[in-house]
């Protein structure tokens, strides 16, 4: 019993000694600012009147778009995107698998034939 009470007095010792370093309070922070009361207030105003204010986004009518590219490009990627093979199969899709494309792009395919260069048929 001797040794659980040195024990605890031991622990409430070393609670006691790290309470006791607390940080000290150095006061409110001051603001800085490089303007006047009476300019904040007329920004405050300014701001507080200025129109369409509460608009929301694409309510005020089309949104301008950076083009980097030509449309006839992005539809033909677009195209052949549609038509992979494996779009929606990824290596997640089932257990240990792997995705390993053994089709061939029907675009692929029908430029070959096209070209004269498919294979024929016997």
């Amino acid at each position: 019993m001797k040794t659980s009470q040195i024990l605890a007095a031991a622990a409430l010792t070393l609670l006691a000694v790290t309470g006791a370093q607390a940080e000290t309070y150095e006061g409110v922070n001051t603001a800085v600012s490089t303007k006047s009361r009476d300019e904040v207030n007329a920004e405050a105003v300014r701001t507080a009147s200025a129109p369409n204010q509460n608009v929301t986004r694409g309510s005020r009518g089309p949104e301008t778009v950076a083009v980097s590219k030509d449309r006839s490009i992005v539809e033909a990627e677009a195209v052949r995107t549609a038509y992979a093979p494996d779009q929606n199969v990824t290596s997640g899709s089932r257990v240990n698998s792997k995705v390993i494309s053994t089709m061939p792009h029907p675009m692929d395919a029908r430029v070959q034939a096209q070209q004269g260069s498919g294979a024929v048929a016997k």
